[in-house]
């Protein structure tokens, strides 16, 4: 079978480059995009290049950044004008190649083996039309990776900024991938890069050096794809554009009255909201091959992380997972405004979890614990949520309406299932 080639583009310093769109002047002077600049609780949401080279980092207090950079220029985001220039580069992607599916707001795969040669004499031609155009036609950059599957276009578009194309072929990831930090494979978190630290691998090249039965044994299904994603044997397709969407994601959101500061004020909020989408995957039938989680601070500044998780439509799976996330990711110097839980990856059928040599008890444990959620998702469909809540929720003094409209968002709450767009 020939090799597809994948393109990876991603736009350079999105927010900050669409909000110095309206201040060219601004350009080569060091700025950020952050909350209100007179509060130290502020935080940096995007830098420009000039900001970058005084070592100002995204999600830093602005006050720290400003230690760094007593010039620095700070702007408001504006959310809207984002989503705006987002469409107009993902159509442009589209008049080249049907397949394009987009990663977040600023980036997006394209499958462009069967369309490039219409275009251009080679896909890395192709990349550098594709920089060209989204910088006449709109005023902003993009650094693109050519590869042969999605995770090595990925890292190929980290390689080099700003507005770079750089190929990873059969013949050179070797000497481009290998050095790199594992930390820089795509769902490769802290918690990830610990464990593989520990065991000696802080490299790509190293990760691929290690056998596939020793990665499994370790991280189950996860290290079957850390296996793959170092040797170049990623081989998921790039969704089309235009096709109908399956459901790839439920999730559960909360804006809180007040912001939260503890620990003790946070572990309920999670598991609620942990709750609500573990329900609701149930009731559709499905399972979750990943759990994402979604930080609001007080100043709107938001982001995002994820990580695998073995095959479960569990509740407790799921707010486990939400809650290392939060611990692993939180500035505890900052509240909390919203919290977003979100189960992705999701699949009808449960995928095959690979036992444990060390827990003999794990499946007897699993079986036990989806009969007895099986029993509170009867009691509740009965008697309404109210009637069966845990106990870190009563302890922290919610109250659970019940809802006699169904599976209905209250208080405020965003439920959603999302496609996979």
């Amino acid at each position: 079978m020939k090799d597809r080639y994948i393109l990876h583009c991603d736009c350079n310093g999105f927010f900050a480059s669409v909000e110095l769109l309206s201040y060219p002047e601004l350009w080569d002077k060091p700025v950020a995009v952050g909350g209100d600049s007179e509060t130290r609780h502020g935080i940096v949401l995007a830098k420009n290049e000039a900001a970058k080279k005084y070592g100002i980092k995204t999600a830093e207090t602005l006050w720290q950044a400003r230690k760094k950079c007593p010039d620095l220029i700070v702007l408001p985001p504006h959310h809207d004008r984002y989503s705006h220039y987002s469409k107009i580069i993902n159509g442009i992607y589209t008049q080249y190649t049907d397949l394009v599916e987009p990663f977040g707001i600023d980036e997006s795969w394209l499958d462009v083996t069967n369309t490039y040669m219409l275009f251009a004499d080679s896909p890395q031609q192709l990349a550098d039309e594709l920089r060209q155009r989204i910088k006449y036609e709109t005023g902003l950059t993009i650094s693109v990776g050519v590869s042969f599957n999605k995770i090595f276009a990925k890292l190929g578009s980290d390689y080099k900024k700003p507005d770079a194309t750089t190929v990873i072929d059969r013949n050179n990831y070797k000497d481009i991938v290998y050095p790199l930090s594992v930390g820089d494979l795509i769902y490769v978190g802290k918690s990830t890069q610990s464990a593989l630290a520990e065991m000696g691998v802080k490299t790509i090249g190293q990760l691929a050096q290690m056998p596939l039965k020793t990665l499994e044994e370790r991280f189950g299904k996860h290290g079957t794809d850390l296996y793959k994603y170092a040797n170049g044997l990623e081989d998921s397709p790039v969704s089309s554009y235009y096709s109908e969407k399956d459901v790839k994601s439920i999730g559960s959101g909360n804006t809180f009255g007040k912001n939260l500061h503890t620990m003790e004020e946070i572990k309920p909020a999670l598991l609620r909201l942990s709750e609500d989408v573990g329900t609701r995957l149930r009731r559709r039938g499905m399972y979750a091959n990943g759990v994402q989680l979604t930080i609001r601070y007080p100043d709107f500044h938001t982001f995002t992380r994820q990580c695998k998780i073995p095959s479960t439509d569990i509740t407790n799976d799921i707010y486990k997972r939400a809650l290392k996330l939060f611990i692993d990711n939180r500035n505890p110097q900052i509240a909390i405004r919203a919290l977003t839980v979100t189960a992705i990856d999701l699949e009808k059928e449960k995928r095959v979890a690979q036992m444990s040599l060390f827990d003999a008890g794990a499946d007897k444990k699993r079986e036990k614990n989806e009969k007895l959620q099986a029993t509170i998702d009867r009691i509740r469909d009965k008697y309404g949520n109210a009637s069966v809540q845990s106990a870190t929720v009563m302890g922290a003094g919610y109250k659970k309406k019940q809802n006699p409209f169904g599976d209905k968002p209250e208080n405020g709450a965003r439920r959603w299932d999302k496609n996979d767009t």
